[in-house]
């Protein structure tokens, strides 16, 4: 195998890993909008809970029932999701980082090698 093969492969190589990374990147995307849609939505749900009066009757969605819920535990629930939420939040920003970060390399990789093999088809044989 001579340096210019050996090159192609490497470029091919950082080409498939840059590959990767932008698909996991897209999926923890979809996945981090999902998250925060919840978010949102909780949120609202929280808001709406701390309007409510002790007297208020609360439900909950259980499958095709509506369940009367007490308000305290109510709200006890939705902070809880809240706060679960946000965790995830911060994780997969975290992970978005990460992967930039792998982008980035694989990026610059093959800009070097792109560099090696421009030189190379340069030099005289």
């Amino acid at each position: 195998m001579n340096v210019m093969e050996i090159l192609q492969k490497q470029f091919q190589d950082s080409a498939e890993k840059l590959q990767s990374v932008q698909k996991d990147y897209s999926k923890t995307l979809s996945d981090r909008q999902t998250l925060d849609s919840q978010l949102n939505e909780n949120r609202q749900v929280k808001e709406e809970l701390d309007l409510a009066t002790e007297e208020s009757k609360i439900y909950k969605l259980i499958g095709p029932a509506l369940v009367t819920q007490d308000l305290v535990e109510a709200k006890s629930n939705v902070e809880k999701r809240i706060s679960y939420i946000s965790g995830e939040l911060k994780r997969k920003d975290d992970q978005l980082k990460d992967m930039d970060k792998k982008q980035d390399e694989a990026r610059e990789k093959m800009q070097e090698i792109q560099t090696q093999l421009q030189k190379l088809q340069q030099a005289p044989n």
